[in-house]
């Protein structure tokens, strides 16, 4: 199969390419900038220069897959603040996709995530759907496409998607500022819960999502159900020789930024039906026994 990747040269994106070569797929990779068009080609991607920006590059690179995986998020422009861009930038480049692939059958597969379902009093489930909201609605796009042609599918990351490829996620984050305050804090009594799922586990979701996923599935790329804020925050700070220590709800915006929310998200969330649908096993280690290896830790 030829297979367009946006976001090939990022966190997921650096352990899903490898995997859809390796099970004899061709991957043309998008890429916006140098340095990520020699990331791709050095790991065997034919490299297609653009960004999601260029949406008639979009429509003519999906017009010339076998199948779609889109990674890509502007993460820069969430981090400075302007989640709405980001979040408008996303929905134009997947209907620019969606449209393309309209009436073919073939794969595309989406990203979204767990912490969208919070709140729920409950454990999470791929049944789980909301109305609206920034993300939502082009994970219902994408989940609606299934009534066009297209074999459509969405996977939802877990907050922390950790290896030792996750360099800048919100675990690395979380790290850094702990190290820079010299405590490592979690608000209230942390027992606010995270899903958390290994990267390499998730790669090789999505090829299996591309290549056997039915139309209209939403899929968990989830290997820990739920681990508390408090045992997340409890464990850096024994890492780094710093105090674990419990700050309340104003407090956290001056230590977490952008983080705040997130690190306040109660969101634990079950891959049953995923695992039942696609035979897919997570079986790499859980956030915690990775966290006990050095790679988070490295100066």
């Amino acid at each position: 199969m030829r297979v367009f990747v946006t976001g090939g040269s990022g966190h997921v994106g650096s352990a899903l390419v490898p995997e859809l070569l390796s099970a004899g797929h061709e991957v043309v990779g998008l890429a916006r900038s140098d340095a990520s068009a020699a990331v791709l080609a050095e790991r065997g991607a034919q490299v297609r220069r653009g960004d999601l920006d260029d949406l008639d590059g979009l429509r003519e690179a999906a017009a010339e897959a076998d199948g779609v995986v889109h990674l890509a998020f502007k993460h820069d422009l969430m981090a400075s603040g302007e989640f709405a861009g980001a979040v408008e930038a996303d929905f134009a480049a997947l209907e620019a996709l969606g449209e393309t692939l309209a009436g073919t059958g073939k794969p595309l597969v989406s990203t979204s995530g767990t912490l969208m379902l919070t709140g729920l009093g409950r454990t999470a489930t791929e049944e789980d759907r909301l109305p609206g909201g920034p993300r939502v609605d082009a994970e219902n796009y994408v989940l609606g496409l299934a009534q066009r042609g297209v074999r459509s599918s969405v996977v939802r990351l877990p907050p922390s998607v950790h290896s030792s490829l996750d360099k800048h996620g919100f675990v690395p984050t979380m790290i850094q500022l702990a190290r820079s305050a010299g405590v490592s804090p979690y608000v209230g009594d942390g027992a606010s819960r995270w899903a958390a799922g290994h990267t390499l586990d998730a790669a090789r979701l999505y090829r299996l999502a591309l290549e056997k996923a039915p139309a209209g599935s939403m899929l968990h790329a989830v290997g820990d159900e739920a681990i508390s804020l408090r045992q997340i925050a409890e464990t850096i700070g024994a890492r780094l020789g710093v105090p674990a220590k419990s700050i309340t709800p104003e407090e956290a915006p001056t230590h977490f930024g952008f983080l705040a929310p997130m690190v306040q998200a109660d969101a634990p969330t079950s891959a049953a039906r995923t695992r039942e649908l696609l035979d897919w096993k997570p079986e790499h280690p859980g956030l915690l026994e990775d966290l006990a290896e050095e790679h988070y830790f490295a100066s």
